[in-house]
């Protein structure tokens, strides 16, 4: 699997962007860009909780997307806000179950809603963007 590469740009768009293969292994790789790209913007202090953000939403993206890829992105938005996002290519858009007890699975969405400041999905003629968002703290 090819190594993603990441250049650092200045505050907002286009922040730090990645095609990575739909397999697992790509989680582990969309959790280092969050954690280069925070630690660059002088935000280390909030890399574990992006890095847990674009894993889940990464993994979520391998396990129900279409096609070969996904793409992940992390973002300054403002000063002190960082949305870290998943784009596939499944229109299927993302819905927050109660995972009980015995369920191997369904715990990533609602632990995304508890961890980030706000999230959402943003619907695409070719698939989804799904995104979460961490401010630091006043």
């Amino acid at each position: 699997m090819s190594q993603p590469t990441t250049r650092p740009r200045r505050t907002g768009h286009p922040g730090y962007t990645e095609t990575l293969p739909r397999q697992p292994e790509s989680a582990a790789l969309a959790r280092r860009l969050a954690q280069i790209a925070l630690t660059t913007w002088g935000l280390a202090h909030l890399s574990d909780d992006a890095a847990l953000l674009i894993s889940e939403l990464a993994a979520n993206a391998v396990r129900h997307a279409q096609r070969d890829s996904i793409h992940v992105s992390v973002e300054r938005v403002a000063p002190g806000t960082v949305r870290v996002s998943v784009a596939d290519f499944s229109c299927a858009l993302p819905e927050p179950r109660a995972a009980t007890t015995n369920d191997e699975d369904g715990r990533g969405l609602p632990l995304i809603a508890a961890l980030a400041t706000n999230w959402g999905a943003d619907e695409r003629r070719w698939g989804k963007v799904v995104w979460a968002e961490l401010e630091e703290p006043r």
